[in-house]
């Protein structure tokens, strides 16, 4: 289906326009998002921003309809599964039974607001079955699934967009970040079926304006010329070199993700599951002093999530002084 792309000038200036956009086609009020997620921090998307509570504290009272229902963490599940279930059909068998059947009238739902890969949450990666149960749940009852792109879009997976590993469409995007090389601009697209408002319904000032859109044009044609490629295939191999150092290193308790959207989370007990942040944190200081930048989501992982044009040489001088961080850490060093 044709799409509509609105121009914004950041991810959550997206977020905003999906929400009004949602709301508008269905003539419903409420939604649905899930914990660990960032939409962003202007009203609207902070509602739907479940990841710390600081970005909630005096800003009470949120957007009105919202609630949030758990992210299908198959490291961290917060549900319990029944036989022959995973944590993704325990989720959308919550969302069904629990949400839509004892809080909010499915027919009241304006759309589903989700990370396809959740970011700051923890870099998790959702099981196979979920996005496929999630579109079908929206079709059941008219909800509108709203993929937040924004941290995991544009190449970053080594495709377009992250959702399309699960192979789904939603029927709204939000992008921004990777879009334009760092200069400020976000879209929302949507299924033109479903931009059914009126002109001057929303707008800005400075959304699509010429030099951010002219930035986005050259990084687009590099993503899909270049980029993608190789953030699939050194993604692959930066994701094995990982695997191969979390035999080595016990509080590795897992790897995750996709392309260049990897995480690492740091354990007590490979066990429990039990995550280490102190230990996370150590090993981001060490790894600084030593001319490695990175950075932690969640409680205890650390981001791997290099620039798109990277080399597997530069990867494997990246992880060299990871390596040797995570052993200075794990002796107290």
């Amino acid at each position: 289906e044709d799409a509509v792309s609105f121009m914004t000038n950041s991810g959550t200036e997206s977020v905003e326009a999906a929400i009004k956009l949602a709301r508008y086609h269905t003539k419903r009020s409420e939604f649905i998002g899930f914990f660990g997620g960032f939409h962003g921090r202007t009203m609207g998307a902070v509602t739907f921003t479940a990841s710390k509570p600081h970005y909630h504290k005096g800003f009470f009272p949120l957007m009105n309809g919202v609630v949030h229902a758990p992210y299908p963490d198959p490291y961290h599940p917060l549900l319990h599964t029944r036989k022959g279930e995973d944590i993704g059909t325990a989720v959308v068998r919550y969302i069904e039974e629990e949400i839509l059947g004892r809080i909010l009238p499915a027919d009241d739902v304006a759309g589903i607001l989700i990370e396809p890969i959740q970011g700051e949450g923890g870099y998790i990666v959702p099981p196979e079955s979920f996005f496929p149960e999630l579109r079908a749940l929206c079709d059941r009852h008219g909800i509108l699934l709203i993929a937040d792109e924004v941290q995991a879009g544009v190449g970053r997976t080594g495709k377009w967009w992250s959702i399309e590993h699960f192979g789904v469409e939603p029927d709204i995007i939000c992008a921004a970040k990777g879009i334009a090389s760092g200069v400020p601009l976000g879209a929302m697209i949507a299924r033109k079926s479903v931009v059914t408002w009126p002109k001057g319904s929303h707008g800005n000032t400075y959304g699509g304006n010429p030099l951010a859109c002219a930035a986005s044009l050259a990084t687009l044609d590099l993503i899909e010329n270049e980029f993608m490629q190789n953030a699939a295939e050194v993604g692959d191999y930066t994701i094995n070199r990982l695997f191969e150092m979390a035999e080595r290193h016990p509080s590795m308790g897992c790897v995750r993700g996709k392309g260049l959207m990897i995480g690492v989370e740091f354990v007590k007990d490979s066990e429990t599951h039990k995550g280490d942040e102190k230990l996370r944190d150590v090993v981001v200081a060490k790894a600084f002093e030593r001319g490695l930048l990175l950075l932690g989501c969640g409680k205890s992982v650390i981001r791997v999530s290099p620039p798109l044009s990277i080399t597997r040489a530069e990867v494997d001088e990246g992880l060299a002084i990871f390596d040797e961080a995570i052993d200075l850490a794990e002796k107290g060093l």
